[in-house]
């Protein structure tokens, strides 16, 4: 526990479980406002599109000549994005998939936000980092990390926006230079640790900390370090507030899956079988997060920019993703929390032009969050000093045949979730949910971790996840879709 702190293998395009993003084809241009631009659309008029954001103005100093070969590292990640939002951040996508590189079968390894951000900092699974809840963020050790690593290797490192939740404001960040850390976090006029002190900063959440990530990386102008630059923002977590001028914007139409729309759920677990969220909740939720990533499309185009005028754009490593999915009332779940691919599924994209990984590839390896600190290390030639549970995905020898995901009943949810495992493979997942919570102090103590209820989806040929194998199922039938096998190596893996 650690102490608290003082004041790319196989390419090919996926198939069979892959879904493609709704709206993915809708043109940049019906990212509509009003034509007045008051933010209230105007009958009868065709829509046209959203105003170009302000930006930053650009240095004149001319950079200083680097001679530390290693890359920069700037890490976007963003809160609660699930799949299917590639239209509201096409510019990010034309660049850092378009022309790096798409991991298409990315997940997150606890889909809740401060577990999933502690494995994305130190490359280990939840029950190896002790950050099993929201409310427990002292909890991950920081000599872990890979800020710490990269910081001590002689990196620049900063943190822009959103860290752990539950941290204390007070508390600087270990291990980084600079930083403008928002606890709690919100979308306008936020509460803010600026290097040291607490105020409260006006403006829009995304623009706040974009500008500060801007002002770090045109530091790199007079220092010639390598950097890294952690930037978090609040979008797309709910209560979703859109930037204003973004607030009415149209979105593509949005059918829903066959998983919002299934009808029998007696093979899902008791709790699921009474979630009752309809369709119309669930579009309603997809169109507030798209509107608030909006602007998130806005600053990655503006941090291309930015490394472009540095001179810095081939040799930066530059990596996007969520902290997790959510379901938009996939099996009536308007949430996360759930071993289902809307919950577990994220974006992930990756560029490297200097190494060679700018060229529009999709890589179909199973990630996760945990492969994201070996990764930087791999690229800044840093031996990690401590465990991890994941691999750099820039060896393409790396590979699995199965990746964990977990999750831990907590105080936070009054319906009986129950804490579960699951193992998702190449074309197969094998779930279980056990009688175990969370006590007042964040740790798996209460139940007798009994096994309640057990799930087995062919994702190949049910990559909706409408028919558990495993309902009404004999020893027979399980023999023959493994599962006996399948419940040792889930065991072995949540003891390991």
């Amino acid at each position: 526990m650690g102490e608290k702190q003082p004041g790319p293998g196989r390419r090919a395009v996926l198939t069979g479980a892959a879904v493609v993003a709704a709206g993915a084809a809708v043109p940049l241009a019906l990212r509509a406002v009003d034509d007045d631009g008051s933010g209230t659309p105007v009958p009868g008029r065709t829509a046209r599109a959203a105003p170009v954001a302000s930006r930053p103005p650009v240095s004149s100093v001319s950079p200083l000549p680097r001679t530390d070969p290693r890359p920069n590292i700037l890490f976007v990640l963003t809160d609660d994005q699930p799949k299917e939002t590639d239209w509201a951040v096409r510019r990010t996508a034309d660049w850092l998939g378009g022309q790096g590189v798409t991991f298409a079968r990315a997940h997150a390894n606890t889909p809740l936000c401060a577990p999933s951000r502690a494995s994305i900092m130190s490359g280990r699974y939840a029950h190896h980092h002790g950050v099993l809840d929201t409310r427990h963020p002292y909890h991950l050790d920081q000599h872990t990390t890979v800020q710490r690593q990269l910081h001590e290797a002689g990196y620049r490192t900063g943190l822009f926006g959103k860290y752990l939740n539950y941290w204390h404001t007070g508390d600087n960040p270990p291990h980084f230079d600079e930083w403008l850390l928002q606890e709690p976090v919100a979308y306008y006029n936020g509460h803010y640790n600026d290097n040291g002190t607490v105020r409260n900063i006006p403006g829009y959440n995304t623009h706040v900390i974009r500008d500060r990530a801007l002002a770090f990386i045109d530091g790199s102008r007079t220092d010639t370090r390598p950097w890294f630059a952690y930037v978090a923002t609040r979008s797309a977590h709910e209560l979703n507030i859109p930037e204003r001028k973004y607030a009415h914007t149209r979105v593509p139409e949005w059918p829903g899956r066959p998983s919002v729309y299934e009808s029998d759920k007696s093979d899902k677990p008791p709790f699921l079988r009474k979630a009752d969220h309809t369709y119309a909740q669930g579009k309603a939720l997809r169109t507030r997060q798209l509107r608030t990533l909006l602007s998130v499309d806005d600053a990655v185009r503006d941090f291309q920019d930015k490394l472009r005028a540095v001179g810095q754009l081939e040799n930066t490593l530059v990596v996007y993703t969520s902290d997790h999915g959510l379901c938009w009332a996939d099996h009536g779940w308007l949430r996360k929390s759930v071993p289902y691919r809307p919950g577990l599924e994220v974006p992930f994209w990756l560029s490297w032009p200097a190494r060679g990984l700018g060229k529009g590839t999709v890589d179909d390896r199973l990630t996760g969050h945990v492969d994201i600190a070996p990764t930087f290390l791999d690229a800044a030639g840093i031996t990690p000093d401590t465990p991890h549970d994941g691999h750099s995905l820039l060896d393409t020898r790396n590979d699995r045949d199965r990746l964990l995901a977990e999750w831990w009943w907590n105080r936070q949810d009054q319906e009986p979730i129950h804490t579960w495992a699951t193992h998702i493979g190449r074309s197969t997942q094998y779930t279980e949910y056990y009688r175990t919570r969370l006590d007042g102090q964040g740790a798996p103590t209460q139940g007798d971790g009994a096994v309640l209820f057990r799930e087995f989806y062919d994702l190949a040929a049910d990559p909706y996840q409408l028919t558990n194998l495993l309902h009404g199922a004999t020893a027979g039938q399980e023999a023959a879709l493994g599962v006996p096998e399948a419940a040792k190596r889930l065991a072995a893996a949540r003891r390991a």
